[in-house]
């Protein structure tokens, strides 16, 4: 087995498949990697780290115990070049990937976690070493959904105003 089991960050698109390989070998120093040194980072709560250390942290906090026993997978990917393109320099896009993750840790009265699909927004340059990740964001897909409320407990709801029923995944 190689030194580097991972593809070169050789386009854009990589960082998504970069992604899910080390999310799968919970390698959070990979991860972290992706990242520029003072990137940005919101997670699917708005959790917000603030430099690839903290992102690093709070990325090997989870996958040894929130995601312990969890994989991901691409759904689907697109990217949209900003500045330049495929063939010039200097670049920057924003990769979009829809990614479906199953075997979430259980907790409190939640047995058994459903799998859950997000959308991540990795904003991308590319560098002397490849491209780099200087800011990201973590959203779950509410199937339905069109927006959240807080009810009189102080409990989010993803609703619609379609039917107007909460679209709670339970």
């Amino acid at each position: 087995m190689a030194d580097n089991p991972y593809p070169p960050l050789d386009h854009p698109r990589r960082i998504a498949d970069i992604w899910v390989q080390a999310w799968n070998r919970r390698d959070a120093d990979r991860l972290a990697a992706l990242f520029e040194a003072d990137a940005e980072f919101v997670n699917v709560t708005g959790l917000w780290w603030h430099d690839r250390e903290a992102i690093r942290r709070a990325h090997d906090y989870g996958l040894r115990t929130i995601f312990d026993q969890s994989t991901i997978a691409l759904v689907t990917r697109r990217v949209r070049w900003l500045v330049g393109g495929p063939d010039s320099t200097p670049a920057v896009a924003v990769v979009h990937a829809k990614m479906e993750m199953t075997g979430q840790t259980a907790v409190t009265d939640v047995d058994d976690p459903r799998p859950r699909r997000t959308v991540f927004t990795f904003v991308v340059r590319r560098t002397e070493e490849g491209w780099r990740c200087a800011s990201a964001q973590n959203t779950d897909v509410e199937p339905g959904a069109e927006t959240n409320v807080i009810d009189d407990q102080g409990r989010m709801h993803a609703v619609t105003y379609r039917s107007g029923a909460p679209t709670d995944r339970n």
